[in-house]
């Protein structure tokens, strides 16, 4: 079975991505994959029913999974820097080692404070509390979202990458903010939102939380 399965794998002629149908951490591995404009077969998995190679591929069973020939990837973050690494234009990540280390803290600061905190509010686990500390990371970073087109850049990058699912789930979830108050911020997101790679990254199911938002 193992060599059958290794076989398979390198015969693949394209990337095979398998990802969650609705998850902040498949939805922006995906968004790489979308920006820089991957050829690369799309595999949702329903982890109550997964498919038998996948689990072969990775027995833990966690999304997002990642193969390409015979390299097996299943850390969001490792996939993504993979994915900037492999195909280096446009580049997600900045040059020099500074700048790059900076955004990784940021993407790690994201993850940490960020990432927990819209995953509560959606499931409306001590909202108020919630969405004040939610809102005090917003205005902390205002400046930030006042001073350039994109996250500390003026381009694109993996930190929007990161942040564009967290928006997205809010957004869809009925998460309301004072949209003159806090213009810069929802600018922001509305940008983020209006890039071909977004669409492109949005599952069915994804765009279904749209729509029964509204």
């Amino acid at each position: 079975m193992e060599k059958a399965l290794e076989m398979a794998l390198l015969k693949r002629s394209s990337i095979a991505f398998y990802s969650h149908k609705n998850d902040p951490y498949s939805h922006r591995t995906r968004m790489v994959l979308a920006e820089k404009a991957v050829s690369v077969e799309m595999i949702y998995v329903d982890l109550d029913n997964p498919p038998e190679e996948f689990l072969q591929l990775n027995p833990c069973g966690t999304l997002p999974l990642l193969v390409d020939r015979d390299l097996v990837l299943n850390q969001s973050n490792i996939i993504m820097d993979y994915v900037d690494e492999r195909f280096p234009h446009p580049p997600l990540l900045p040059v020099y080692p500074i700048a790059r280390a900076k955004s990784r803290l940021m993407i790690h600061r994201i993850e940490q404070d960020w990432y927990p905190l819209v995953e509560a509010i959606i499931a409306n686990k001590d909202y108020e509390k919630n969405k004040a500390i939610l809102m005090n990371h917003i205005n902390e970073l205002m400046p930030v979202f006042k001073k350039m087109p994109y996250f500390m850049s003026s381009e694109f990058s993996m930190i929007d990458c990161c942040l564009a699912p967290l928006l997205w789930r809010l957004h869809t979830s009925g998460f309301t903010i004072n949209e003159e108050k806090y213009k810069p911020f929802t600018e922001y997101r509305d940008r983020v939102f209006e890039r071909n790679s977004f669409q492109v990254s949005l599952s069915d199911e994804e765009l279904m939380t749209l729509e029964l938002g509204d």
